[in-house]
């Protein structure tokens, strides 16, 4: 296995056999990234043989699967992250080591460490073909939003900011306020992770977007708007999911108008961030109120789609319909092929890195949900699954302060507030 120097953090290879792999400690190696998905050829050790020989030899191991025309930015970052974090030297691979280098090199690019004209000649030396990188650059040069996605790993949720290179301007995009159901607490720690990035880019937030009235996480965006002064948003049916809520938490002073909004979206509405284009798509069957951001070539779509190694999101909250979200999901894939395609949740199967951006070309040829299945397949599909989950525990939680834009409960008189916790108002409870 020949093993080619990059920096002294990085070295790449071609498929390690597992003999390979117990030499790498010795050779001075303290992670492993494995860019290969699994399956390309027969004979492959595959991520789950390899991690398992990487413990064993007490290898940090990263699974980051890509192939060449998939690679996003995203890919990109959580390849330097797992380089960054190691230790000590890192050991990449894919087939041939091809994707790994480009992976790097897309980086260094992107950082100003090099420049676009520099790739392939870098690739020469040690005998790659590194045009793939050169064509990515080039690609993603023209005027597009820039993305970046804050992942919170107690909720499994993916906030965004969507910013235009030209105005600086941005907007911020289903961010999360922290919250410790044990402990009754709540924090900042997300919401101000994201004011430190808009403050270090020298950005303006203009908007402060929800997808939905969140189940899993209490939205951050009331805090966001105080800070910043933006206009918050969300989908017009809000105000359907408000007067569903209203009856489960028997709460009749809830104004179920959608007043909590500066703007409340119609579908095909259109609005701009900084000078891009962005417009709305109704996209209920998760909820009543779901809607997908379109900003330039960029998709927000949340509870709709998630990875393609990952399928869809559920559709039996009180509100949720599968077909519904079938027909949803159409419209997301009618979108261009190349349109990116950021979705709010990433579980990390089988223990890869998180990943939160494809393109509707990779989720119509590669999610097993989608490809290949009929409507009737979908819902059949999506109905068995769903009734296998239990709601999420911080569904009766987060939905009165999220029909709310992210706002608390008022303080009681003893300057204490209270969350208001229905029991037997939803089915599908998990007693084993």
């Amino acid at each position: 296995m020949p093993v080619t120097k990059l920096s002294e953090k990085l070295s790449i290879s071609s498929q390690p056999s597992i003999d390979d792999i117990q030499s790498l400690r010795h050779e001075g190696f303290s992670t492993i990234i494995n860019n290969r998905p699994d399956n390309e050829e027969p004979g492959q050790p595959g991520t789950e043989t390899e991690a398992q020989e990487a413990k064993h030899c007490k290898l940090s191991y990263s699974f980051i699967p890509v192939t060449a025309a998939s690679i996003t930015e995203a890919d990109v970052r959580a390849f330097q992250r797992a380089v960054d974090e190691s230790e000590g030297p890192v050991l990449a691979h894919c087939q041939t080591g091809k994707r790994s280098l480009n992976l790097y090199l897309i980086g260094e690019v992107l950082d100003g460490r090099m420049t676009a004209d520099e790739v392939v000649e870098f690739g020469r030396s040690p005998g790659f073909d590194t045009s793939a990188s050169a064509i990515w650059l080039e690609t993603h040069a023209s005027h597009r939003p820039q993305v970046k996605g804050f992942f919170d790993k107690r909720t499994w949720s993916v906030q965004y900011v969507v910013s235009d290179p030209v105005t600086n301007k941005c907007a911020i995009i289903d961010p999360v306020l922290d919250f410790d159901e044990k402990a009754g607490a709540t924090a900042t720690i997300n919401a101000d992770a994201i004011l430190d990035y808009v403050r270090d880019k020298g950005l303006t937030v203009e908007w402060i977007l929800d997808t939905h009235p969140h189940a899993d996480h209490f939205s951050a965006a009331q805090y966001l708007k105080e800070k910043t002064g933006a206009r918050s948003a969300i989908g017009e049916r809000v105000m359907d999911v408000q007067k569903l809520w209203k009856g489960i938490y028997n709460w009749p002073e809830l104004a179920t108008d959608g007043s909590q909004w500066d703007r409340l979206f119609a579908h095909g509405e259109t609005f701009k961030v900084g000078s891009i284009d962005a417009k709305v798509l109704f996209s209920p069957g998760h909820t009543l109120a779901s809607i997908t951001y379109v900003v330039g070539d960029a998709a927000f779509v949340h509870d709709t789609l998630f990875m393609p190694d990952s399928g869809t999101a559920r559709a039996d909250f009180p509100g949720g319909d599968a077909r519904i979200l079938w027909k949803s999901i159409q419209d997301i894939l009618a979108l261009p092929d190349e349109t990116r395609i950021f979705t709010g949740h990433d579980y990390q199967p089988d223990g890869r890195a998180p990943r939160w951006e494809s393109t509707v070309a990779e989720q119509r040829k590669s999610n097993p949900h989608i490809a290949g299945v009929t409507e009737e397949e979908f819902v059949a599909l999506r109905t068995k699954r769903d009734k296998t989950l239990p709601m999420p525990k911080l569904i009766l939680h987060a939905l009165q302060v999220n029909i709310r834009g992210g706002r608390l409960p008022e303080p009681e008189a003893n300057g204490k507030r209270y969350l208001k916790f229905p029991l037997d108002a939803l089915q599908g409870a998990a007693w084993e």
